[in-house]
């Protein structure tokens, strides 16, 4: 799939332990809703991501890419290192100026 910067920063970071290229990729004032929480501010989602995510050992697993306008979506799944796939998400991100400002994360 083709995914445009920084969303493809994004998951790359996440896959790889990068959060310093993770937090390059956010806004300062980024905005996470999920359905387990709220994040806001770029720093506190990406200490959660550094020092309190449940689970290191994941690919993000892109099935589809939408775009409209500012807004592009991504369906896909959370899979571990031994292929168990964790959960099912569509994560509709908001990008202005090269950062994406907000996030909203779809899972089942």
């Amino acid at each position: 799939m083709d995914l445009a910067e920084p969303v493809a920063t994004y998951y790359r970071a996440l896959d790889e332990g990068a959060y310093e290229s993770l937090r390059t990729a956010l806004s300062p004032a980024f905005v996470q809703h999920r359905p387990d929480r709220t994040f806001e501010g770029r720093d506190s989602f990406v200490r959660f991501m550094r020092e309190e995510r449940p689970r290191t050992d994941t690919t993000h697993t892109v099935e589809a890419v939408y775009r409209n306008g500012t807004e592009t979506a991504v369906r896909g799944q959370v899979v571990t290192d031994d292929d168990k796939v964790l959960v099912r998400f569509v994560d509709v991100f908001e990008v202005a100026d090269g950062e994406i400002t907000a996030l909203r994360t779809y899972t089942r």
